[in-house]
């Protein structure tokens, strides 16, 4: 674990020099922001569901170009067959580069923080914590989920383009069109189908409700993917 932690150190340091990693949180944060004003309004209950709940959309974009480059810029650069004759497996890779990745995604959600504060300070009657608490906890979950999707993506390809446009494809399939399908008339198993995805599972949190299944869904979706991605490259490995 030593090790997967030194990459995911190095990892985490090297979105800081990344203007692409910038530009993905300033535009988080800015939709945050204006997305923010809608809970903020007056009249409205003291809460954070209609931010929780368009954050997922905004990962949809965002986590593609975060994680473009984990596994696929390696490839292209060559730097990877260096880091594989390392004294490293491949799951020391994958965890590094999963726990950097996922780290910088922490710091990006980081700064959302302060919109907690300001209702603290000023909503009337006092916030109800409870349901913001289970939406960082639900947001934090989907973020790993999609991290690790990208991460098997970028680990596919030499192209970082391709590695983007493809995460970006596997998480409408299981976040966007699933919800846009619930609004249509389905069967009862298109709509046990649907009731799995994504954000239909996500919206439990950002109401207030934990559920260990959905944690435990979110939690085994990751880990299943990071395995994945550990298999792709032992295959690449030894071609």
């Amino acid at each position: 674990m030593t090790r997967a932690t030194t990459i995911a150190r190095r990892e985490l340091t090297s979105f800081f020099f990344s203007p692409i990693a910038y530009v993905a949180m300033a535009v988080f944060l800015v939709a945050c922001g204006f997305l923010f004003c809608d809970d903020f309004s007056p009249g409205q209950i003291a809460g954070m569901r209609n931010l929780f709940d368009w954050m997922v959309w905004l990962l949809v974009t965002i986590v593609p170009l975060l994680s473009m480059g984990l596994l696929a810029q390696e490839w292209s650069t060559g730097t990877i067959e260096s880091l594989m004759t390392a004294p490293l497996n491949e799951a020391d890779v994958v965890m590094g580069k999963f726990l950097g990745s996922f780290g910088f995604f922490l710091v990006m959600l980081s700064p959302t923080l302060l919109y907690v504060a300001v209702l603290a300070l000023y909503a009337r009657p006092r916030i109800d914590f409870g349901p913001i608490v289970s939406g960082y906890l639900g947001i934090i979950l989907v973020g790993g989920l999609f991290t690790s999707i990208g991460l098997l993506c970028s680990s596919l390809t030499r192209s970082q383009i391709v590695a983007a446009v493809a995460t970006a494809a596997v998480l409408f399939t299981i976040t966007i069109a699933p919800w846009w399908a619930s609004g249509k008339i389905l069967s009862n198993a298109w709509l046990n189908v649907v009731n799995q995805a994504v954000f239909k599972r996500y919206t439990d949190f950002s109401r207030g409700v934990i559920d260990s299944g959905h944690v435990v869904f979110f939690v085994l979706s990751t880990a299943v993917f990071l395995f994945l991605t550990t298999k792709v490259l032992e295959s690449r490995r030894w071609k």
